[in-house]
């Protein structure tokens, strides 16, 4: 889809110091679910324990208002949401929705953000990660923060762009997204597990919010997956255009490995790329269904389509690979998309390996093979 960003650790320190948006942030306490660890309790300074998982089961989710330029595509309100749980664990989750680059895609009528604003995904109910009640949920006691998505920019951007007929676009998704990262850093600054994921739109700024939140947390292991967003190659024309409407290289983060970049040279796989080379520490994975009906259509939208969607996903990861950053992968066979928001992640097998058994190995830092479907099924070909 993209590719972007520029001077920002600078602006990391100024995220974590002040809100991302330049607001107060009208919230709470922390937030929690989970993990696949051996416990689901903590021992506390006098000897007695916690259950996270039951705190995370009985928590209500709790809206913040960051306020100042945080806001939405059409300059409505914007919110994030935390859950309490184990401090020392957190989820930082970045919603999906559609992205938009034209004046079709960005209609304020079309659905493009109606996804997003009410946080409803978790807020009116919990399936897969956010259930805090299954044992097999390997997040359960983990604290979580969950960033809604309303700014058409896969939460990268920083700029108000004219489509013209009166459609003005406010794309800040990265101050948006900023404000989710903030609350991590001034509620859990102790926490030893951060783990950054996100599903669609959501899945493409993970290895960049993971990058920063280890230079924010230097102490907390950080870990990261993308959820259905790994189809969008590398193409230096669409990450300069697209990325020019967004503002998006504005907000590159100020690291050494990030000198000399232009806006054509800073893709989606450019970002696991950045952040890994970065910060060496941080384990990358990606999800993505083999032909992927959603990231096949945006593909095509932008221009950047290819006659083969596992094929392109396959070629991204290599990408990242050779470049020296180690990334796993999971893809099932079909064309849904994604799968952290839904029951299905506990079901799903594929050639005989059970998602929910890789990614609760993942979690717990095992070093898990790539499983990838043999048998594909490219509807092309049907």
């Amino acid at each position: 889809m993209t590719r972007f960003l520029r001077p920002l650790v600078a602006l990391v320190v100024l995220v974590l110091l002040a809100a991302a948006c330049g607001g107060d942030d009208s919230s709470g306490d922390a937030a929690a679910s989970d993990t696949n660890a051996p416990s689901d309790t903590t021992a506390t300074d006098d000897g007695s324990s916690t259950d996270y998982a039951a705190v995370a089961a009985e928590a209500a989710w709790e809206e913040h208002v960051p306020g100042g330029d945080c806001q939405c595509a059409d300059g409505s309100e914007f919110s994030f949401w935390s859950r309490a749980g184990d401090p020392d664990k957190v989820v930082l989750f970045f919603q999906g929705g559609g992205a938009c680059f034209s004046p079709e895609t960005c209609s304020f009528t079309d659905g493009t953000y109606t996804v997003q604003a009410s946080g409803a995904q978790v807020t009116s109910g919990s399936a897969g990660v956010f259930d805090a009640a299954n044992e097999a949920n390997p997040f359960r006691d983990y604290s979580f923060v969950f960033v809604p998505y309303c700014t058409g920019d896969i939460h990268l951007g920083n700029a108000a762009h004219d489509y013209g007929d009166g459609l003005t676009v406010n794309h800040v998704g990265f101050l948006n997204a900023s404000s989710g990262l903030d609350y991590v850093v001034e509620n859990f600054p102790d926490a030893s597990e951060v783990f950054v994921t996100g599903s669609s739109a959501g899945g493409v700024p993970t290895p960049l919010f993971a990058g920063l939140a280890s230079d924010a947390l230097p102490d907390a292991e950080i870990t990261a997956l993308s959820d259905a967003s790994g189809a969008y190659p590398d193409n230096p024309a669409v990450n300069a255009a697209i990325g020019g409407l967004w503002g998006t290289f504005g907000n590159v983060p100020d690291w050494p490995e990030n000198e000399g970049l232009t806006p054509e040279d800073w893709s989606v796989p450019g970002l696991f790329v950045q952040a890994g080379l970065h910060a060496p520490d941080i384990r990358f994975a990606r999800y993505d269904t083999a032909y992927d009906e959603v990231q096949q259509e945006f593909s095509s939208l932008a221009g950047i389509g290819g006659d083969d969607l596992l094929t392109t996903i396959q070629g991204n990861e290599a990408q990242i690979e050779e470049a020296g950053v180690p990334i796993h992968s999971y893809i099932p066979p079909g064309t849904v998309h994604t799968i952290l928001g839904d029951d299905a992640m506990y079901s799903l097998e594929v050639d005989g390996v059970p998602f929910i058994g890789w990614l609760t190995d993942y979690v717990a830092g095992d070093d898990v093979e790539d499983v990838v479907c043999t048998d594909c099924e490219n509807p092309a070909d049907a």
